[in-house]
C-alpha cells in the first residue's frame, strides 16, 4: 500500500506537531505515513521560496498526492477558514480532480487555533470541502473515541483541534494528542481495507 499523505500548513509549529502525532497513529497500524508541507504564499508577484524548506519536512508535490493511499490534512485557523498557503496548494490540484485521482481514496482534516473559539469547527469544515469536490471519503471521529467526550480544550467529530495560544505556547492535552492519532489510526485502517 502507497503511504498515507499527512499534508499540512504550520506558522507556529503547532500544526506541525499535531501533524506528527497524526503520523504517529498511522505508524501504529503499520501503515507508512508522509509528513509534507506547503511553501508561503508571497505578497510579491516575482517572489520563489527554495525548492526544500530550510527546515521541517520536505514541500508536497502533485504527484505524492496523486499517490498516496489516503490524505489527512492540518492547517491552523485563519478567520475560519484553512491557511492561504494550504488552499493554494488545493488550488493547484485541478488536473487531479479532472482524472479523478484521488476519488474513493479515505481523507481526514485537523487544525489547532489561537483562541478556544477561534473558528476551529468551521475551519475543519471548510477544508472538507475540497476533498469532498475530489470524491474523498471523508473520515471524522467517532464518539467511540472518549477522548472527545473528556477534551476541554481541542477535539471535535469532525477532526481533532488544539487550542495552541497566540504563539504556539499551549501545550497538547492528553486528549488532544489521543485524538490526533486516532485520526491517524482510523484513516490508516480504512485505507488498509480498501487496498485489500
Amino acid at each position: 500500500m502507497a503511504p498515507l499523505l499527512v499534508l499540512y500548513y504550520s506558522r507556529h509549529g503547532s500544526t506541525r506537531r499535531m501533524a506528527e502525532l497524526v503520523a504517529r497513529g498511522i505508524g501504529e497500524t503499520g501503515a507508512e505515513a508522509m509528513l509534507r508541507t506547503v511553501p508561503e504564499v508571497s505578497a510579491e508577484c516575482e517572489a520563489v521560496a527554495p525548492e526544500v524548506p530550510d527546515h521541517g519536512h520536505p514541500y508536497c508535490t502533485l504527484e505524492e498526492l496523486r499517490q498516496c493511499s489516503g490524505l489527512l490534512l492540518g492547517s491552523p485557523t485563519r478567520f475560519g477558514n484553512m491557511a492561504a498557503p494550504l488552499k493554494y496548494f488545493l488550488e493547484q490540484t485541478s488536473g487531479l480532480w479532472m482524472e479523478g485521482a484521488l476519488a474513493g481514496k479515505p481523507a481526514g482534516v485537523f487544525t489547532s487555533t489561537a483562541s478556544l473559539h477561534g473558528g476551529q469547527e468551521s475551519t475543519l469544515l471548510s477544508m472538507m470541502l475540497p476533498l469532498m469536490h475530489h470524491g474523498m471519503l471523508v473520515c471524522g471521529l467517532p464518539y467511540t473515541e472518549t477522548a472527545l467526550t473528556r477534551t476541554r480544550s481541542g477535539g471535535t467529530p469532525y477532526g481533532p483541534s488544539h487550542f495552541a495560544g497566540a504563539e504556539g505556547e499551549e501545550p497538547f492535552t492528553d486528549e488532544e494528542a489521543t485524538l490526533c492519532r486516532a485520526l491517524g489510526r482510523r484513516v490508516a485502517k480504512i485505507a488498509q481495507r480498501l487496498d485489500a
